[in-house]
């Protein structure tokens, strides 16, 4: 039998060691013309000069957060809740610094054609993917081989979970706030295109790509790929055999990765979704394959080898159908975008409408996957195979993210060749690159919506062992006050957010009107925008509004565990989770049609650019804008931090609570 600790170790230097590998091969492409370079210069410093910030206003919180564990759990906890929050920082660097090199080699590819380009916009991605599959494991493996314990892990994860919370919030509201500052004033005040260089906010939206769809879903992932680790252990702690297979797997699904991703070419055909279905399936029965040679050379199983392979098989599954069905909704190919268009032809109303209500009704089949999956897992191999299932989902966050990671790089690309005047058949190609971007996007929020639900579910088994809950009785009234409670986070922490993205894209709106009064010939090509100003006001207003909601995660369990007790806490939880799940699934689905939606009228569908029906979809884009990049994508790392604050302090919870009803 394979040790799962040096199997996991191993896979994860392999994975960073191949994570440089495609890094030096994108950074060694050639990057283009004078004028492009200094266009991808200026996006790379506001990236950098946001995520430098950011991580400095976090500095004094993780502070205290460490010295609160330290003193109230125990040493080895703070050890490791600062060990995972450099681990979730650092892949969110790694993936950025990547991306923002990768997109002006991206448009200089295109001039060769769709293959090339295409190569390079998804070696620039597998760099996030790997970065954070590689960092997790040698996080997990080294700490559990130097600790000799699970628990100081749980800190692990709680450190992930805060910065990816951050990572979310503070990059979602700098995205869209500049995505809807330079949509509302440049595409419908102005009728000029998307990424005209006359639009002062043209350089804070290509920025906002970076440091929200590529910073922020890697430190996303990497969180909810480790914390569903480490609760799968959690749930086998008393068996040493079994508590290993979990880490094991997911080491099996980062290498099947691996392999996975050399399969992601274009065809003769030249369509370029089917290339990231070949490389996620591939992935997928490697990952079944070895996994299935793996547990069969385990000598003793307290359960049996079945009952252990088809809990693995369920992740596996549920990873491809909610790829699948996220991109039935999300894709211009099928009905749902085009029905969202066509509504727009009769105004901004009834295409708000239509994409609300396939919003909603986007969370059936996801939600019917999922239980279809905590049923047969659960019915095999009890909570332990519910763990095992979403560990074995998590393992394929490599070859998934590697593929969302592709977006924001080709949308870079395509805003560059705008910029920089480059010829119309240049950008056919990044535009074609960039329309799969946000069916790309849009799949893999539903993956990593699933994947937290799921990971949520098992850090809340985790919990309830910790503190012997045996059952959630909702004839308790402080139940009761717990589950009202976790539905109700989700919808305040929604709209906490999506009121910062007004706020700030209020301040970009006024700014960029102001520069088209003031700044004489900007509107005529003549004169030059101050770009910079757009940066530091999303820069700022993002940073200035993430305290909020980042302390609302943070304390609200820990005031109702502390007050109410660990039964309510455990209401709590699992109000959070189910709540969460739902709003996420509805108003990521819902922005990603709007989004696509305009995008197919683009294409020459139902008017096209400029004309009535165009405006109505702008609108409805601007609205989904908040809804699938800021807020539905945070509720993710709401659920999970939720979850591993109530798992760190559960101890103190038990001993400390005042039960006051």
């Amino acid at each position: 039998m394979i040790d799962a600790i040096q199997l996991a170790l191993g896979a994860g230097v392999l994975t960073l060691l191949y994570a440089a590998y495609l890094a030096y091969n994108v950074l060694k492409a050639p990057s283009g013309s004078e004028k492009m370079r200094e266009i991808a210069k200026a996006i790379q410093e506001g990236a950098n000069a946001f995520l430098v910030r950011q991580y400095k206003t976090l500095v004094p919180l993780v502070v205290i957060i460490t010295i609160l564990i330290g003193y109230g759990v125990n040493l080895s906890t703070a050890i490791a809740f600062l060990v995972g929050v450099i681990s979730s920082a650092l892949a969110g660097y790694i993936g950025m610094q990547v991306s923002v090199r990768a997109n002006v080699r991206v448009a200089q590819a295109a001039k060769g054609g769709l293959k090339p380009a295409l190569g390079l916009a998804f070696s620039g991605g597998a760099v996030t993917g790997m970065a954070l599959a590689g960092l997790g494991l040698i996080g997990v493996s080294l700490l559990y081989s130097y600790f000799g314990s699970l628990i100081p892990l749980i800190g692990y994860g709680f450190g992930a979970s805060l910065i990816s919370l951050f990572a979310r919030v503070g990059g979602g509201i700098y995205t869209k706030a500049a995505d809807v500052g330079a949509d509302l004033v440049g595409k419908v005040e102005k009728g000029i295109p998307e990424d005209d260089p006359r639009n002062p906010a043209v350089i804070a939206d290509n920025v906002g790509d970076n440091v929200g769809d590529c910073a922020g879903m890697a430190a996303d992932v990497l969180e909810s790929f480790v914390v569903t680790i480490i609760a799968a252990m959690l749930i086998a702690l008393m068996n040493p055999i079994m508590l290993q297979i979990p880490l094991a797997i997911a080491a099996l699904g980062v290498i099947s990765s691996i392999i996975g991703s050399l399969f992601v070419r274009v065809g003769n055909d030249g369509k370029i979704m089917p290339a990231f279905y070949k490389g996620l399936i591939v992935s997928a029965l490697i990952m079944i394959v070895s996994s299935y040679l793996y547990l069969s050379d385990i000598p003793t199983l307290p359960l049996s080898f079945m009952a252990l392979f088809v809990s693995v098989i369920m992740g596996v599954v549920v990873t491809v159908l909610l790829f699948i069905i996220s991109e039935y909704y999300t894709s211009t190919d099928y009905k749902p975008v085009r029905s969202v268009a066509n509504a727009a032809t009769t105004g901004a109303g009834t295409n708000i409408i239509s994409g609300l209500a396939l919003g909603m009704e986007s969370t059936v089949l996801p939600t019917l996957v999922i239980l279809f999956a905590i049923v047969l897992s659960f019915k095999v191999a009890g909570l332990y195979g519910v763990g095992l299932a979403a560990a074995s989902m998590l393992s394929l966050s490599a070859i998934v993210i590697a593929i969302d990671a592709y977006g924001p790089i080709t949308d870079n690309a395509g805003g560059i060749a705008e910029m920089a005047g480059l010829p119309e058949k240049v950008r056919k190609v990044t535009d074609a690159l960039d329309a799969v971007g946000n069916t790309t996007k849009a799949t893999t929020k539903g993956y990593a919506i699933g994947g937290a639900a799921l990971g949520a579910l098992a850090l809340f088994v985790a919990y309830a062992e910790e503190t012997q809950l045996v059952s959630i009785n909702l004839l308790s009234t402080p139940v009761v006050i717990g589950l009202f409670i976790g539905a109700l986070l989700p919808f305040i922490f929604s709209s906490m957010l999506m009121l910062a993205v007004g706020r700030a894209a209020f301040e970009i709106v006024e700014e960029v009107r102001r520069q088209f009064r003031e700044i004489k010939g900007l509107m005529e090509g003549k004169g030059r925008a101050d770009y910079a100003k757009c940066v530091d006001i999303s820069t700022k207003t993002a940073l200035r509004e993430l305290a909020l909601p980042g302390a609302v995660a943070v304390l609200t369990p820990l005031a109702v565990g502390f007050l109410f007790g660990v039964a309510a806490l455990g209401g709590l939880l699992a109000g959070v989770i189910v709540s969460g799940f739902m709003l996420a699934l509805t108003m990521t689905t819902a922005g990603a049609v709007w989004d696509n939606s305009k995008k197919y009228i683009e294409q020459g569908n139902f008017g096209g650019k400029g004309s009535e029906t165009h405006k109505a979809a702008v609108v409805g884009d601007t609205v989904g804008d908040p809804l699938k990049d800021t807020a539905g994508p945070a509720l993710n790392a709401l659920i999970k931090v939720v979850n591993t604050v109530s798992l760190v302090f559960a101890s103190i919870l038990v001993a400390k609570s005042l039960n006051i009803i």
